[in-house]
């Protein structure tokens, strides 16, 4: 449920939306795309209202990634790219359509899959795919939801480095971002969303700011600088290196260094009864509960 959500987006801008999960951006993100109806107030694009589109001129205009997708079919990589000129084909590809979803998964780094079955590369490839299926719309204005999910750290500078290219090119993005540190590092804009409301930001504060996150994730966090933003963790109640050299005191030796008389098998009992889980642990391993009594 959002309420009293008002918000301009700029042409040629990379805007984010962060906040905690269920704090509406999923849900902010599928109005905006027209998929999902609102009760109140309206969405506009070009001083036009969204519900005066037809489903082919939406298609034109507004690209999608949604957050789930789930392909059943074995379609080839290139085939599941080229869905994504659907509003472009009157009646097969063509030369231009082909030309696109090529390039489309050239700029993905996708382009050696393209003859490989969608259901058999792995989730991070398949969200390559998905987003190359987006650029291969050719859209004005693109919306994603968790286009980093899946990816590695090489991948997820690939994708974010692409899309600021996209912005640079002209195009209007707004992107779901679960981390918080990736928006501050490749983007400018940000809408940040609690408890389906915007957040607002005081004019002295950033949304980089300690004091704002906090609010925003109910969680204590630390923030490092970094050029002229920053870069968020959350806060260690027990430091590490605490947890790199433990009062043997308090939780024993090492695992593996136990004294001569006892069995590593013995550490493990007393550490998962300390934790109050052997039991449970025990009816799984009923031989292991014989040998620790």
């Amino acid at each position: 449920m959002l309420e009293n959500i008002s918000l301009s987006l700029p042409d040629s801008s990379f805007v984010v939306l962060l906040g905690k999960n269920g704090s509406g951006k999923s849900t902010l993100l599928k109005i905006l795309s027209g998929i999902l109806p609102y009760e109140k107030g309206a969405v506009s694009i070009d001083n036009r209202d969204l519900n005066q589109f037809s489903p082919k001129e939406r298609s034109r205009m507004l690209g999608y990634l949604p957050q789930h997708f789930r392909m059943v079919f074995p379609f080839s990589v290139e085939e599941v790219v080229m869905t994504g000129r659907a509003a472009h084909v009157a009646f097969r590809p063509g030369k231009k359509d082909r030309a696109m979803v090529r390039e489309a998964m050239e700029r993905s780094g996708i382009i050696h899959l393209r003859n490989r079955p969608f259901t058999e590369i792995s989730g991070g490839e398949q969200q390559l795919a998905r987003i190359a299926r987006v650029l291969s719309q050719a859209p004005s204005r693109i919306l994603l939801d968790e286009p980093a999910t899946h990816l590695d750290l090489f991948n997820q500078a690939r994708v974010l480095g692409l899309l600021e290219e996209l912005v640079d090119s002209g195009l209007t993005v707004v992107a779901v971002l679960h981390d918080p540190n990736a928006a501050f590092v490749y983007e400018d804009h940000f809408v940040l969303l609690k408890d389906g409301k915007r957040y607002a930001i005081e004019a002295h504060q950033q949304p980089w700011d300690e004091t704002v996150l906090q609010h925003v994730y109910d969680i204590p966090l630390e923030c490092v600088p970094y050029r002229d933003r920053a870069l968020v963790a959350p806060a260690l109640h027990n430091p590490v290196k605490h947890r790199n050299n433990p009062d043997p005191k308090k939780h024993g030796p090492p695992f593996g260094q136990g004294t001569a008389r006892s069995s590593p098998a013995r550490h493990i009992g007393a550490k998962l009864a300390h934790g109050g889980v052997s039991s449970f642990q025990c009816r799984l391993c009923p031989a292991l509960e014989r040998w620790i009594n």
